[in-house]
């Protein structure tokens, strides 16, 4: 596992966290879900266990929503600006954190990329990554 410390926030500045802990995993992921949250051909997430987030501000402004069905799939996001934020997955005991809400360079690249095949056509081809039709195995 991979330490780390790192600061983020939303687009507008109201939410701001600050991640020092051990990184779990860092996905592409191409499920619909995270395609259509993204507005992208997939979302880019890290992974780290739960006690590793500490809230600098904005922790009021907090939205969250959870698709009905999903097992995992949720999202937290500031209301004033709808940008996404780290979430608890109190299921795995992890915080799942947008990589695109960082705010600088990190020492770490995506291990793999998940939900392959469900992926758009259009959506960026394999760059060499590990491809998983799903979830990646445990560890």
């Amino acid at each position: 596992m991979t330490k780390m410390t790192v600061s983020g926030g939303c687009l507008c500045g109201a939410v701001r966290y600050e991640i020092a802990g051990d990184l779990v995993g860092f996905y592409h992921c191409h499920c619909s879900r995270c395609r259509k949250s993204s507005g992208t051909g997939h979302g880019t997430n890290l992974a780290v266990k739960a006690a590793s987030i500490r809230w600098l501000g904005g922790e009021a402004r907090l939205g969250y929503y959870k698709v009905p069905e999903a097992e995992r799939y949720a999202r937290q996001f500031c209301t004033v600006c709808g940008s996404p934020v780290p979430r608890l997955d109190a299921s795995l005991g992890l915080v799942i954190i947008p990589a695109g809400s960082l705010d600088g360079e990190i020492d770490v690249t995506p291990q793999a990329r998940i939900f392959w095949d469900s992926r758009a056509p259009w959506s960026c081809a394999g760059d060499g990554l590990p491809v998983f039709a799903e979830y990646p195995p445990r560890r």
